[in-house]
């Protein structure tokens, strides 16, 4: 199979245009060819088709090879360039050579025409591989370069005497330093004087850290140029770089990290205790009471939570059920519940009426909560003997008193306004409601109902309902688990959103 070439012919020779073509064929080259004689013919040639050599007669009438050999330079194409001329002195051959002419040839002796094609078509290709070659290694370099210079890490590259040899911009941000006033430097300037001081040879010589196989990361002081101290992260690596083993610091200014992480390890502290404190106010059993099977727990979704539930006594041995939430999650609203369940209790002491227990209570909470937060409440007063419930409801989610089947027999809806709006809201029970056996009452806060799916779906108030009626045999604290339960699962391992809080009472 012939090697495809394409050649541009500079003849004003049909005739001698063809012979060359037909001795190239000869040579075994399909030659597709185009044959031009004027400087504007071969300016447009080269500039609408792709040539792999030039053939040029060297005198034409208004052109030479002179002229063609400066019109192909001019564009810079990396093209054969070989003379074919009747007769031309040595001088003459000599001077077009070195002016860029790849050979030069005799139309009377056309031997050496296919072999010098090939040499100098061959040698183009070398030429062309090389000029590839320097090209990807200038955009590596470049590539490279531009990583080293916009990363936002510090990097040193270090002789195996701790000198820098090179600092990218980011040490000034890091530092203080401009990059050339740290070269020809000891990288043991950028390290407080406690640390040069040491008898480790870790800072004071990186090649004891590192080998070829292991990369070494550590934290420690560093010194800006202004004398203050940056805590940084430094990783030394070790290359080979024209024969000579140097050594690469990456440094990242971690002090910023480093706060925030002392600042939430401190926050963590404080949730923990938070938390305790708050466990100790739920209360530790619920109470015992003859015809009655009580439970109560609340599932916080922060450390600590603005859920409340209590059971306290209350004037005419009464009980109060408490189920409350703060708006929001964690230190604070954990303390408002806390003094939230404060105010309740006192004002239960020597009151029966569960609304006039709230009404104090929100007049002590009004002058102390902000006008960002506010407090729903439901308080229920159990007359155990008599087997009634009364109960008041400032804003909170209903309750539900349920029939023995698992009906709803009555929704506890809200009463009032929550706690801490309207210092002179008075609240008022409703009328006491008789409770018979089998039924259950049910307290609960938002967090069971809003407890969101993978899909963004709610729990809702159905799917609540029925864990209860499919566990209403089994024991409160057993029902109280079953919901919680419940939750989770429909949550599908999503982290939980709101604290959840419920009381279930039997009636037996």
């Amino acid at each position: 199979m012939k090697q495809p070439l394409r050649v541009l012919v500079v003849e004003d020779s049909e005739f001698d245009a063809k012979m060359l073509v037909r001795l190239l064929e000869r040579g075994g080259y399909a030659t597709s060819y185009e044959r031009v004689q004027t400087a504007d013919a071969m300016a447009a040639a080269l500039t609408n088709k792709e040539w792999d050599l030039v053939l040029s007669d060297y005198n034409l009438p208004g052109f030479n090879a002179t002229l063609a050999l400066q019109l192909l330079q001019a564009t810079k194409l990396d093209l054969p360039f070989i003379i074919v001329s009747g007769g031309i002195g040595e001088d003459i051959a000599v001077a077009a050579m070195k002016s860029g002419a790849n050979d030069y040839l005799m139309k009377g002796n056309l031997a050496r025409l296919v072999p010098a094609v090939e040499r100098e078509l061959r040698d183009a290709a070398v030429r062309k591989a090389r000029h590839k070659a320097e090209a990807e290694v200038r955009e590596s370099e470049q590539r490279y370069r531009l990583l080293w210079e916009t990363a936002t890490d510090a990097i040193l590259l270090m002789d195996t005497k701790s000198d820098i040899l090179f600092a990218n911009p980011a040490v000034q941000g890091i530092f203080g330093y401009a990059p050339t006033e740290l070269v020809g430097k000891n990288f043991s300037m950028l390290l407080p004087e406690k640390l040069r001081a040491t008898s480790d040879t870790t800072f004071q010589k990186p090649g004891h850290i590192v080998t070829t196989a292991q990369r070494r990361t550590l934290e420690t002081a560093g010194l800006k140029k202004d004398g203050s101290e940056v805590l940084l992260e430094l990783a030394f690596n070790d290359i080979e770089l024209g024969g000579k083993r140097l050594f690469v610091a990456f440094i990242r200014d971690i002090t910023e990290r480093e706060r925030n992480r002392r600042e939430l390890l401190e926050h963590a502290e404080q949730f923990r205790v938070a938390r305790e404190i708050q466990q100790h106010l739920f209360p530790k059993a619920p109470p015992q009471l003859p015809g009655f099977d009580i439970a109560g727990a609340s599932f916080p979704a922060a450390a600590a939570g603005g859920d409340y539930f209590d059971f306290i006594p209350m004037a005419d041995n009464g009980l109060g059920l408490v189920v409350g939430d703060v708006t929001g999650h964690g230190i604070g609203p954990a303390l408002l519940m806390a003094e939230t369940r404060a105010y309740v209790r006192i004002a239960a002491l020597n009151r029966a009426d569960s609304g006039e227990v709230l009404t104090r209570t929100n007049i002590a909470l009004a002058e102390d909560i902000g006008s960002e937060r506010f407090v729903t409440l439901l308080l229920g007063r159990l007359d155990a003997a008599q087997r009634l419930l009364t109960y008041v409801s400032a804003g909170h989610p209903p309750g539900f008193l349920l029939a023995p089947d698992g009906s709803v027999r009555m929704e506890l809806r809200r009463t009032g306004v929550p706690l801490g709006i309207r210092a002179t809201t008075e609240y008022r029970s409703v009328t006491p409601i008789a409770l018979q056996p089998g039924e259950i009452v049910l307290l609960l806060t938002d967090g069971i109902e809003e407890a969101m799916g993978p899909g963004e779906e709610m729990f809702g108030t159905d799917r609540m309902l029925a864990v209860v009626r499919a566990s209403r045999d089994q024991p409160a604290a057993k029902i109280v688990d079953a919901l919680y339960l419940a939750v989770r699962e429909f949550s599908k391992g999503l982290e939980q959103q709101d604290d959840v809080t419920v009381i279930v009472m039997k009636v037996l």
